[in-house]
């Protein structure tokens, strides 16, 4: 796919891990080092305007992904809430900037492959008792006050799961949706950060990528809309984009430096607890990652590189502040975070953020549109 002018800074202040004639253990050794540079250098950034939370849907994930080796509850599922952030900010030229990160289209995202085959084995009542939705990205934006036409940028960790055309619009008509004309963009001056890696696997998935992806989706999006990255890009004020490969080839993470420190996002992990698996309460977490002396546990739905996402959440967990709430938890913020839901016994969170808020004064500055 083809990219535009991309709107972003590179930034390459984790450029000590990215040899490619490193092993893992040698990529992992390097991590406290090249998180305190970047920690410095990204703080000296600034700051958003404002980061806002909105819940999109809960929904059942199994257990032996979720938490990979370690949980020994007997509940097959765990559950989990997908949540958008709304990160806004002003550029140089004092023009207000808009990104939504994680802005999952969770209708069009039950068609995919995995998700699709679990609801058709499961009788309706059970799926009405999992799965409870909060509301859609339009209507949660209409509540916050902006307009779809003031989104600038879209981004997730990575593409499981997402179908972005009545985000981006396509240049084609798209019959499985009814739409007999090419669909116009819900965000018309959006363009969509990923990571090219990510977009390059969608034409060769392996066989542990394909249950999680919906590729025909992509084929006939705007490709003015699409902007793809290689490494790590600085979008704004206190908010980068950071590439950590793993969970799946073109993983990114969203880091964001507010008033409470700096934050990560992504979907390497479902909880904070997984950060520090000798905090954790679930069944089995805290046993199996001492027996085994795994510092962290991996949210591991595909198995493409283990070692690479361990050493990612690692550098996650290395560059964040700790809570505010609890000392001892990390402030990552899972893009899909575990959830309490008595269907599902024993996998209850120890902790969990729920929301990440910020808010920067400017008294010279109005909110609103630009």
């Amino acid at each position: 796919m083809n990219a535009i002018t991309t709107p972003v800074t590179t930034i390459d202040w984790l450029a000590s891990l990215r040899d490619p004639s490193l092993d893992p253990g040698a990529v992992l050794a390097r991590i406290p080092s090249a998180a305190r540079d970047f920690r410095t250098e990204f703080a000296a950034t600034g700051t958003p305007d404002l980061v806002d939370t909105r819940s999109l849907i809960t929904l059942p994930y199994p257990t032996r992904f979720g938490l990979w080796r370690a949980s020994r509850s007997l509940a097959p599922f765990v559950s989990i809430t997908n949540r958008m952030l709304i990160i806004r900010w002003r550029d140089d030229d004092d023009q207000l900037r808009t990104l939504l990160f994680e802005p999952s289209d969770t209708e069009l995202g039950a068609n995919t492959p995995y998700f699709a085959t679990l609801a058709d084995r499961t009788p309706s009542i059970v799926t009405n008792v999992m799965v409870r939705r909060h509301g859609d990205v339009l209507n949660h934006l209409h509540a916050a006050g902006i307009d779809p036409s003031e989104v600038d940028f879209l981004a997730f960790d990575h593409l499981h799961t997402q179908d972005v055309r009545r985000w981006l619009g396509t240049t084609s008509p798209q019959l499985d949706l009814g739409a007999v004309q090419p669909i116009e963009p819900a965000f018309p001056n959006a363009r969509l950060l990923v990571q090219h890696s990510e977009l390059t696997a969608l034409d060769h998935l392996h066989p542990q990528q394909r249950p999680w992806y919906q590729p025909d989706t992509y084929q006939d999006l705007r490709r003015d809309r699409i902007v793809a990255i290689n490494g790590d890009v600085l979008v704004g004020p206190g908010v980068a984009l950071v590439a950590t490969p793993g969970h799946t080839t073109g993983n990114q993470t969203l880091f964001l430096n507010t008033t409470t420190g700096i934050w990560a996002s992504s979907e390497n992990a479902i909880a904070a607890e997984c950060l520090v698996p000798q905090h954790s309460k679930l069944l089995g977490v805290q046993r199996w990652a001492s027996a085994w002396s795994q510092d962290v546990v991996v949210n591991a739905n595909t198995i493409e590189s283990i070692a690479a996402q361990y050493n990612s959440l690692t550098l996650e967990k290395a560059i964040v502040d700790r809570s505010k709430g609890d000392e001892r938890f990390p402030q990552y913020f899972p893009s899909s975070e575990l959830t309490r839901r008595w269907t599902n016994p024993g996998t209850a969170p120890t902790f969990v953020h729920e929301r990440i808020t910020h808010r920067r004064t400017r008294k010279s500055t109005p909110q609103g549109s630009r």
